[in-house]
């Protein structure tokens, strides 16, 4: 029985030695002996991929979620993240979302104590990201308020990089933003209809008299397809029109693009051939044979017999603009379809002109008709099953 307590006092000796050691080793080790908080991976890049339904809402979502967590990490891989998937989710031109973005980074926390702090970029990590964001409100014209600035000046003080790029958006955005002086609602409308009107009326700007009607495709008893035509044309171009030969071509160019914020329209041109230019015959002053002294003998009177026109601004050195339109297809037909209606609204030496339609232009990259492109893979093709002997 003694044996039996000894070695049970010795076995419970041994326990309190080994607990006794562990602490000691515990008390002089450099790891904490409290509980870590957990590192929790908030949102990553696959969580913005794997959203199925992507708008405001879910966006908005994903924001809240983060914000909620308690031991939150990686303020900027999460913000530069949620920047990427702006144009996704459809939030790149919405002030709200902005600022949900600069409310994800604490405020009061970075903030510099002194000058050097500030202009050494105190955090530079968080304040490029930010200044990043602000980027990307201007890309999108979006023009932030002074609650923006709050909530710049909470997180990073007055003298914080991100608050000066502020300042100089405030300064500048607000007066670039209504000096166009051709307004287009913002967001540009997705209708062709509403964006060819747009169009016409910006390039027909030039001239003031300009008027820009709209035809109906099915009015025409000759027309194939039932469209809309949007046609520009001035008195001055209807003028040129009566008096060109009828032994020049006019030339159907196009299509051009033009863009209206971020929608675009493709629109077509009627364009002649340049005017030639008259040049009187200057007298060269290098040329001493008729050399007068002016206080002894009369000087020569200049004459020309030769008239110059004055011309017109529809009249360019790289030829006359006579009209510009867009249609609803950008066919080959619709744009005969708008000839017709040109010779009945006041051109009627249209009909004895000929009009050739074009693939290339002088004014810049044409983007050419479907009807041209089908026609030139069905010569091709041709070409191909040809044998060459």
């Amino acid at each position: 029985m003694n044996n039996v307590l000894r070695t049970c006092k010795g076995f419970v000796l041994f326990l309190n030695r080994q607990s006794v050691k562990s602490v000691r080793r515990g008390f002089h080790s450099t790891e904490p002996c409290l509980d870590k908080p957990p590192k929790v991976d908030v949102v990553s890049v696959d969580s913005f991929n794997n959203i199925k339904e992507k708008n405001k809402k879910t966006f908005l979502d994903m924001l809240r979620v983060y914000r909620m967590e308690k031991y939150r990490s990686g303020h900027v891989e999460f913000i530069n993240t949620a920047i990427k998937h702006l144009d996704e989710f459809g939030v790149n031109e919405d002030l709200e979302t902005y600022k949900k973005l600069i409310q994800v980074l604490p405020a009061g926390k970075f903030v510099p104590q002194n000058y050097i702090q500030s202009e050494f970029m105190h955090y530079p990590k968080h304040q490029q990201c930010i200044i990043d964001l602000l980027q990307k409100m201007e890309d999108n014209g979006v023009i932030p308020d002074w609650e923006v600035e709050d909530m710049l000046v909470k997180r990073f003080g007055t003298r914080g990089f991100p608050v000066r790029r502020y300042w100089r958006m405030m300064y500048w955005m607000p007066k670039f933003n209504n000096l166009s002086p051709w307004p287009i609602p913002k967001p540009a409308p997705n209708d062709p209809y509403e964006l060819a009107l747009l169009a016409i009326k910006r390039i027909s700007s030039i001239d003031i008299e300009s008027e820009v009607k709209v035809y109906k495709t099915k009015e025409l008893e000759e027309s194939i397809e039932d469209t809309w035509i949007v046609s520009g044309q001035s008195p001055d171009q209807k003028k040129i029109v009566a008096n060109h030969p009828e032994n020049v071509p006019i030339y159907i160019e196009g299509g051009f693009r033009i863009w209206l914020r971020k929608q675009s329209i493709i629109y077509f041109i009627l364009r002649t051939e340049p005017s030639p230019v008259i040049q009187n015959e200057e007298e060269d002053e290098d040329v001493i044979s008729n050399f007068r002294v002016p206080f002894f003998d009369k000087p020569i009177p200049k004459k020309s017999d030769k008239i110059a026109k004055k011309k017109t601004v529809h009249e360019q050195e790289d030829g006359t603009i006579l009209a510009v339109a867009a249609t609803g297809t950008s066919s080959k037909n619709s744009l005969l379809s708008w000839i017709r209606f040109l010779e009945k609204d006041g051109n009627p030496r249209l009909t004895h002109i000929p009009i050739l339609f074009t693939s290339k232009s002088p004014l810049g990259n044409v983007e050419p008709l479907s009807e041209l492109d089908e026609s030139k893979k069905e010569v091709e093709q041709s070409k191909q099953k040809v044998p060459i002997e």
